[in-house]
């Protein structure tokens, strides 16, 4: 499970070195590749394979016969790739996931339990809730 947040670095290349909670929280069996996605909210999303295979799944499902399932599946697939993990526990970021998401220098990696959020610093602060808004919104939703 992917938790917390980490303030990150972009290096020129455009290369993220995982914070070492987050990379020792990825599942060995999983080997040096994750799978990056455009995600919602102009962020980007990373998935153990294992997590990605599930969601991955769900999408295969839909129907190719249903226009709306069909463009879900191609901008599923489409916004999707693999990147592998280098022997310093970093990964590279395609310029055009990295222009999506507004990635500069500064990034925040946020642990979303079976994924991770790679946030621009200022897109993330527009898109988290205060703390103190928090007990209502679990009532609304978890109650």
């Amino acid at each position: 499970m992917f938790n917390s947040q980490y303030e990150c670095k972009l290096d020129p290349k455009g290369r993220l070195v995982l914070p070492s909670k987050i990379k020792s929280a990825i599942p060995e069996a999983n080997g040096t590749t994750l799978m990056l996605r455009m995600a919602e909210d102009k962020c980007l999303a990373l998935y153990p394979m294992v997590e990605f295979k599930k969601l991955e799944n769900q999408i295969k499902a839909l129907s190719i016969n249903n226009p709306e399932q069909r463009k879900l599946q191609r901008a599923f697939f489409i916004t999707s790739v693999d990147v592998e993990l280098d022997n310093s526990g970093r990964l590279l970021i395609p310029k055009l996931y990295q222009t999506y998401a507004g990635l500069e220098k500064e990034v925040v990696v946020v642990g979303m339990g079976s994924r991770i959020e790679i946030w621009n610093p200022e897109n993330y602060l527009n898109n988290i809730i205060d703390p103190a808004d928090m007990s209502s919104l679990m009532e609304k939703y978890l109650s």
